[in-house]
């Protein structure tokens, strides 16, 4: 099977033909590539009782890479079980028209973090609205920056609980629909976000470049940011979450997502990459535009994927997420894997121990000292 490794490998050097990558997307793809070779070192074991050698070279670690992680990610998310109440959840989504991905792609840190800010805005006046629910409510919010055929689509998952916390302390359900109609959610939003653009471009705190420097006038940039207001933001209500274990495996799923994932590779030759989308369909574009746009989804470095807010936000986790729960007798959800090594969280996870000799199903794998792979 092709992995995105493969493509990295075999395309990399053509993509820096043509394109010059930021430190950070040169970054990643040097991770890639060198992940779980000799070039990042490893460690060579051996069975205590046949003698087999087992060579394992080390991991690059870095979060956009499909190899990585994965046990990593596990354990973050068991222990999210504390978090959690024994409460349905919404899901939600918040979207940018397309005429601004250029300019949140130029600006990214910036701008990906203004939308995390207008969400939770959004959200948190109007729950506190007694014409919705008049409450504070809890939610968490996930960025994701691609669509299924890796071209760059910065949306916004967000989680919510569904009740809040009135001024008295009160707990509070929502109805079984999301409790904010979608249309006032997307305009509020689609205000909040251009309102603040538009005070960022008068402090001069946004960048241009390429094409997008003719928004360095200013009537280039009204242009560009006055239609919008009478744009679908495509915003929406997914289906509700029924319970805790349910979030826990949405967090699973999409917290800890990449662009792609090896298993979406269909084939690689000379010139082009396949991959899978959704509805059996394949996409095929050459190695050179398929890195191009997985490059385009490396996050800023340090940048904060998961951000919790309201009832859920850390600050108010002893208080009150603890008030919550005890109002609506929720149990506290212990972490499957609190207290366990790594060695015995793979056995958990994979249902079979790691350090069993493969050769002859007996003895225990060792570090061999001195050896090198």
């Amino acid at each position: 099977m092709s992995t995105v490794q493969d493509i990295f490998t075999k395309f990399y050097d053509r993509y820096l033909e043509q394109y010059k990558p930021s430190a950070e997307q040169a970054k990643v793809a040097l991770a890639i590539r060198r992940c779980k070779t000799a070039a990042l070192g490893g460690h060579v074991c051996g069975c205590e009782e046949c003698g087999h050698l087992s060579v394992h070279y080390n991991s690059c670690r870095d979060r956009h890479c499909p190899m990585c992680q994965g046990v990593n990610k596990m354990i973050w998310v068991d222990q999210r079980r504390r978090d959690i109440l024994n409460a349905p959840y919404f899901h939600l989504m918040f979207t940018l028209p397309q005429e601004l991905h250029t300019l949140v792609y130029q600006n990214q840190k910036l701008l990906y973090a203004l939308m995390y800010k207008v969400v939770a805005e959004t959200l948190t006046e109007l729950a506190a609205d007694k014409k919705y629910l008049g409450a504070q409510i809890g939610f968490f919010s996930l960025l994701h920056t691609w669509a299924q055929d890796l071209h760059y689509h910065p949306h916004i998952h967000t989680v919510v609980l569904a009740g809040g916390l009135t001024k008295f302390n009160q707990w509070r359900n929502s109805s079984k629909d999301f409790f904010i109609p979608v249309q006032v959610l997307s305009k509020v939003f689609a205000g909040k976000f251009l309102y603040y653009l538009k005070a960022m471009y008068r402090r001069n705190e946004l960048q241009f470049y390429g094409n997008a420097r003719q928004y360095l006038q200013p009537k280039a940039f009204d242009e560009l940011v006055e239609p919008c207001y009478n744009k679908n933001w495509y915003t929406f209500s997914r289906e509700t979450f029924a319970g805790p274990e349910a979030v826990i495996k949405y967090l699973g799923r999409y917290t800890h997502r990449i662009a792609i994932s090896n298993t979406r590779i269909v084939s690689v030759n000379e010139s082009n990459v396949t991959f899978t989308v959704r509805d059996g369909k394949t996409v095929t574009l050459t190695g050179v535009e398929f890195i191009r746009r997985f490059l385009m989804n490396v996050l800023p470095r340090g940048f904060v994927k998961v951000r919790y807010y309201g009832i859920l936000a850390h600050r108010n986790k002893k208080t009150k997420l603890r008030l919550c729960r005890k109002l609506i007798g929720s149990p506290v959800y212990i972490p499957k894997f609190e207290g366990l090594s790594t060695i015995e969280v793979l056995r958990v996870l994979f249902g079979r121990d790691v350090t069993l000799c493969p050769a002859c199903q007996q003895g225990k794998l060792i570090g061999v000292s001195g050896a090198s792979p």
